[in-house]
C-alpha cells in the first residue's frame, strides 16, 4: 500500500521478527494511523514512549507488534526522524475513507499482496506462498527448508532455530487461526484468516485453498499485477501467462488462483480498464499487454475495488 525499501540487488532484506508472535488483527493497522499528526507523521517515539500503552489501548508488545505490522504492510514508511502514511494507506484508513475500520475483504487482500508478494519484513510469507508446494504440510517440515532459505539470502547471518519456528507458527497461524485452546488472545481472528488462502486440514497440519477466490476483486488483482510487473518486468509492453500465473512472486502464485481463474480475470481486464490492459491468444501464445498506465490509474483500480 505504500513504499518499501530494498536492499542491494533490488531484493528486501530478509526478515524474520519484529510482530511478537500476534498475528494481524483487524483493527491494528487503524490502530496505528489513527497516531498520525501534521499531516500522516508519526514519530518513531509513538511506539516507545511510556504513553504508547494508554495510546494504543493494548500492551507494550502489541504495540511492538502494531508498529511492525503497519511496517510490513506498507502503510507507513520510515522517513526522517519517523514514519510517513503512504497516499494509498492515507485513501484507505483516514475516518471516511474507503475502508477506515479494515471491514471491507480488500484491505486484507492487499496487506497478504505486501506480506507475500512485495516481502517487506515479512520474509516467511514470501516464502511460505512462493516456494512450498507440497499438497498438505506442518511447521516442523517447514522449518528446515525455510532455514536454508534463510542461509541463502544472508549466509553471514545466524538464524536461531526458535526464531524461525516462531515466525512460521505466527505466519500459519495469521491464515489458519488455532480452533481451540490457548489465550483469549488466540481467539480474536486475525484480518488475513478472512481470505481462506490456508486451512488446517488436521491438527497441526496446513494445506493451501487454491482456485478462484470470491472476495479478491478485479481491482485489487490488477493493482497487484502491475505491481509486479513493475518490480519484474519494467519497460516490456506484455507479459506471458505463464509469468502472471507462475512466476515468483507473481499474483497467480501469492493469491493461490488456478490457471481458469486466471485466464477469466485477464479477459476481463480490458474491459475494467478501458483497454488499458487488454488480453491476447493467438497461436498459442497467451498474453496480457499494458500501455499508458499512470500512478493515478493504479489508485484508481484500488478505488473500484472497495466501490
Amino acid at each position: 500500500m505504500a513504499n518499501t525499501q530494498t536492499a542491494a540487488g533490488g531484493k528486501p532484506p530478509a526478515h524474520f521478527s519484529g510482530h511478537e508472535t500476534f498475528p494481524l488483527r483487524q483493527m491494528w493497522l487503524k490502530k496505528a494511523f489513527e497516531q498520525t499528526v501534521d499531516g500522516g507523521y508519526i514519530k518513531k517515539s509513538t511506539f516507545v514512549d511510556e504513553s504508547a500503552i494508554a495510546a494504543f489501548g493494548v500492551g507494550k508488545n502489541m504495540v511492538a507488534s502494531i508498529r511492525h505490522w503497519a511496517l510490513a504492510c506498507g502503510i507507513m514508511f520510515e522517513e526522517g526522524e519517523g514514519f510517513r502514511i503512504g497516499s494509498l494507506a492515507m485513501e484507505i484508513l483516514q475516518d471516511g475513507g474507503l475502508d477506515p475500520y479494515a471491514e471491507n475483504p480488500t484491505t486484507a487482500w492487499l496487506a497478504h499482496w505486501q506480506l507475500a508478494g512485495r516481502c517487506y519484513r515479512s520474509t516467511t510469507w514470501h516464502w511460505l506462498f512462493n516456494h512450498v508446494t507440497a499438497p498438505t504440510f506442518t511447521r516442523q517440515e517447514l522449518e528446515e527448508p525455510l532455514a536454508r532459505y534463510a542461509r541463502d539470502l544472508d549466509p553471514r547471518h545466524r538464524l536461531s532455530a526458535s526464531t524461525l519456528s516462531r515466525d512460521l507458527e505466527t505466519c500459519l497461524r495469521s491464515y489458519a487461526p488455532r480452533a481451540a485452546g490457548g489465550s483469549p488472545e488466540d481467539f480474536a481472528e486475525p484480518l488475513l484468516g478472512e481470505l481462506s488462502l490456508l486451512q488446517e486440514v488436521h491438527k497441526g497440519q496446513y494445506a493451501f485453498r487454491r482456485g478462484p477466490k470470491a472476495s479478491l476483486h478485479d481491482g485489487a488483482f490488477a493493482y497487484a499485477l502491475i505491481d509486479f510487473w513493475d518490480r519484474t518486468a519494467e519497460g516490456q509492453s506484455s507479459l506471458a501467462f505463464e509469468t502472471v500465473a507462475y512466476a515468483e512472486g507473481s499474483p497467480g502464485r501469492v493469491f493461490k488462483l488456478d490457471e481458469e481463474s486466471i485466464a477469466q480475470r485477464l479477459i476481463a481486464l480490458a474491459d475494467f480498464t478501458g483497454g488499458k490492459l487488454a488480453w491476447t491468444d493467438s497461436a498459442g501464445l497467451r498474453q496480457v499487454h499494458r500501455k499508458n498506465l499512470s500512478k493515478e490509474d493504479r489508485k484508481e483500480m484500488v478505488r473500484r475495488a472497495y466501490g
